[in-house]
């Protein structure tokens, strides 16, 4: 069995420029006209058809990252990978934990494809919400939180995955389970929250305070910060205003539309909004936060928006 390559030392917490990917349930769905149950992708690592169009979607990322010369963080396509979203289709057991492991898998394919000196992609292990990543609902316990996510991240730390992130939170304690979680079973850990329209989580606690309620209450155990799911003009205000605890937020995934999540929930369409401008927008708060160095993008970015974060941002860094 392979080995994990960075777990000891991830690359990308010095201050090299690394990407990210787009936002893959919406890309699969609205431009390759797949169906995702539940909004769930790892489903399609059951068959050679559904593989492939992973292994695709991702190459084209991990070549622009290569081409440029940029480190790429290879998120895993398992954020709904977990016993109660899995359970609602017949996952279970053996089943899930034999998904989660397929996952990291074909991240060790692409890596070997394209990693180069100068394009080091470490493996992350993507975990999401217990439930809904745009309605807190039944908040659990810290203690709950570590219980309920430890299974997936004991599955990821028994296989060459480097860290796990948490993407989609939308509130502290829940964050601080896994961090816990992760933790206890020696791996990095990256949380990354969701914010509304105000900037703040949807339990109404703003970032900072969530961010800071985190280290508090695990020892500054994530090795870093992103913000995920959410439009530059969500969060743009509060990032202007500094403080030290931005220097924990070194991740952006931002969506490409300015609409609430209320409003993402209900919509039928896509909005792809202007990647242009998203790519303007993230170089204009690298200017202010140079340390925020992982980019990608969230629901309804595609290729086009990366590209775009890539050049602009690039631009600044030089």
């Amino acid at each position: 069995m392979s080995k994990p390559m960075y777990r000891a030392r991830l690359p990308q917490t010095a201050s090299k420029i690394f990407l990210t990917d787009g936002g893959m349930e919406t890309t699969l769905i609205f431009h390759e006209g797949l169906e995702l149950p539940l909004f769930m992708a790892f489903p399609l690592l059951d068959d050679e058809r559904g593989h492939r169009h992973l292994r695709d979607y991702y190459r084209r990322y991990c070549k622009m990252a290569a081409t440029a010369g940029l480190g790429f963080v290879l998120e895993s396509p398992t954020w709904r990978a977990n016993r109660d979203w899995a359970g609602r289709i017949s996952y279970s057991g053996l089943r899930l934990a034999g998904v989660n492991r397929k996952a990291i898998e074909l991240m060790l394919n692409l890596r070997a494809e394209f990693e180069t000196p100068a394009s080091p992609m470490p493996i992350s292990g993507n975990i999401g919400p217990r439930g809904d990543g745009y309605v807190p609902g039944k908040l659990m316990s810290a203690a709950e939180a570590a219980d309920y996510h430890g299974e997936q991240i004991a599955t990821f730390a028994d296989t060459a995955a480097d860290m796990v992130s948490a993407f989609t939170l939308n509130y502290a304690e829940e964050a601080i389970g896994i961090a816990r979680a992760a933790s206890a079973a020696e791996m990095p850990v990256v949380i990354s929250f969701t914010v509304e329209t105000d900037g703040r989580l949807p339990t109404g606690q703003t970032l900072r305070e969530a961010i800071e309620q985190t280290d508090m209450e695990t020892g500054a155990a994530p090795a870093y910060y992103m913000l995920n799911c959410a439009h530059p003009t969500h969060f743009e205000a509060h990032i202007a205003k500094g403080g030290r605890w931005l220097n924990r937020l070194r991740g952006l995934r931002a969506n490409a539309s300015c609409r609430s999540h209320a409003e993402l929930d209900a919509a039928t369409d896509l909005d792809a909004g202007d990647p242009v401008d998203l790519g303007k927008r993230y170089a204009d708060l690298r200017r202010r936060q140079p340390h925020i160095n992982i980019l990608g993008g969230c629901c309804g970015t595609d290729h086009r928006h990366v590209e775009q974060i890539c050049f602009a941002c690039t631009a600044v860094a030089a």
